[in-house]
């Protein structure tokens, strides 16, 4: 079969298209515009259009597969409509993907990204498609070949209930994308009820008030008393964690925090029904982070961090995993920049937003990153005056200082201390300098 997708140069649709590359089917795709990524799909021998055009789309073509990002008007998908070609949305084409394999597939409103990556390290023999790059590989995809697949799952749209999971293991089922769900709490988590009652084996974060409550076979993991921290630690410049699960002995993990040891212990739990809790103590020191989750980019002159934390939970996780990592560096000056990511999130969640960054550091505020969506009018300086944040509209790594822009002129300067930046937009290539 040939298969185009549409957005390919998301996150998301290029794991699959890339996996689906290697099983030997003829993959193209099609973006707004190039990134990294979409050159790093074309260097992999996946031809990618720029920009989207109906005459991208040609007979040859078997199946055209889109993501919740390209609208109905989008004009290559309304060629394949016209030319009768078949078309499906991301979660419709997930049986293609992730049928006949045996799938642990990883969901949750926080972390499923770190567990799944961490889970991949443990299991080298397993494929792997998750929504962020595995420093360890260097891609959001790992062909093995075999039958069994590590697997992000979404519960944005629900498309967790079409990976075929063998094993389902939940992080937590805390409120996130509840316009898809109507905003109907019992409707988002029946979706996850169902999600789990899919799989033969399931694993969860007990201490999680939904998932806690349900009355279904289940490996629990309860955080407070089965996880002990024994310390956080620098090695070769880079954060880890050494922590106690029950009786199992210790583990070490790249990064800091309390979140990290729970979502190693998730992975661990998991991959205890098929392996050997010395080889997973092993493999588990193959993970060395992923892209974008506490990311340090830059080591000399300014520490420069990259986050992609854009919900107040994972703000404040990721926060106290920093402290923690300044207090060992020995640094005292902070610097947060945050790009908003979608209107509907930021009124969603606004009182916990503006308490979330505390106040022991300096705040720099961009512009909504908006996703699509319309804009609406929010007051940031007057709902975060308690920070006297700096509002700039960009960032610029110049040598080894972070430059703040506004209307095009640089209005501030940054060459000492460490600088997180938060969001799941296109700060991760400002902190980078990539255009």
């Amino acid at each position: 079969m040939k298969i185009h997708f549409l957005g390919i140069g998301g996150i998301g649709l290029s794991g699959l298209a890339r996996f689906l590359h290697c099983e030997g089917y003829e993959v193209s795709g099609s973006d707004m515009h190039h990134t990294p990524l979409t050159r790093k799909l074309q260097k992999e021998g996946i031809d990618v259009f720029v920009p989207q055009k109906a005459s991208n789309i040609t007979s040859y073509i078997d199946a055209v597969v889109y993501s919740a990002a390209i609208k109905s008007s989008n004009p290559e998908l309304q060629a394949a409509k016209k030319m009768g070609i078949k078309t499906l949305h991301r979660k419709e084409a997930l049986p293609i993907v992730l049928g006949g394999k045996r799938v642990y597939a990883v969901a949750g409103a926080h972390g499923k990204s770190t567990t799944s990556a961490i889970l991949a390290s443990i299991m080298p023999q397993a494929n792997a498609i998750i929504g962020a790059e595995s420093k360890e590989f260097g891609s959001n995809m790992r062909y093995t070949g075999a039958q069994e697949m590590v697997f992000e799952a979404d519960e944005s749209d629900a498309s967790f209930l079409n990976t075929n999971p063998y094993c389902a293991i939940v992080t937590n089922a805390e409120p996130e994308h509840m316009e898809y769900y109507n905003h109907d709490l019992q409707l988002f988590y029946d979706a996850y009820t169902r999600f789990l009652k899919l799989a033969k084996v399931r694993v969860i974060n007990a201490e999680d008030p939904f998932l806690g409550s349900l009355d279904m076979e289940a490996i629990r993991l309860y955080p407070s008393r089965d996880i002990r921290i024994i310390e956080h630690f620098l090695k070769d410049e880079e954060p880890y964690t050494r922590f106690e699960l029950r009786d199992f002995g210790q583990f070490e993990v790249w990064g800091f925090g309390e979140h990290i040891a729970i979502d190693a212990s998730l992975a661990i739990l998991a991959a205890m029904q098929q392996m050997g809790i010395e080889e997973i103590k092993q493999n588990i020191q193959n993970y060395r982070g992923i892209k974008k989750r506490f990311d340090i980019v830059q080591k000399n002159g300014v520490v420069i961090i990259d986050d992609y934390a854009h919900h107040p939970t994972e703000i404040e996780a990721t926060l106290a995993s920093l402290f923690e990592y300044a207090k060992l560096k020995g640094m005292e000056r902070i610097t947060l920049v945050w790009q908003p990511h979608k209107y509907s999130r930021v009124l969603d969640n606004l009182e916990r937003f503006v308490e979330c960054f505390g106040v022991e550091a300096r705040l720099v505020i961009l512009p909504v990153w908006a996703a699509g969506e319309e804009p609406v009018s929010i007051d940031f300086g007057k709902l975060f005056s308690k920070y006297d944040p700096i509002f700039a509209d960009r960032v610029q790594r110049k040598e080894e200082k972070l430059i703040l822009l506004k209307d095009k002129k640089p209005i501030a300067q940054i060459d000492e201390g460490i600088v997180i930046g938060f969001g799941a937009g296109d700060i991760t290539y400002q902190l980078r300098g990539v255009t």
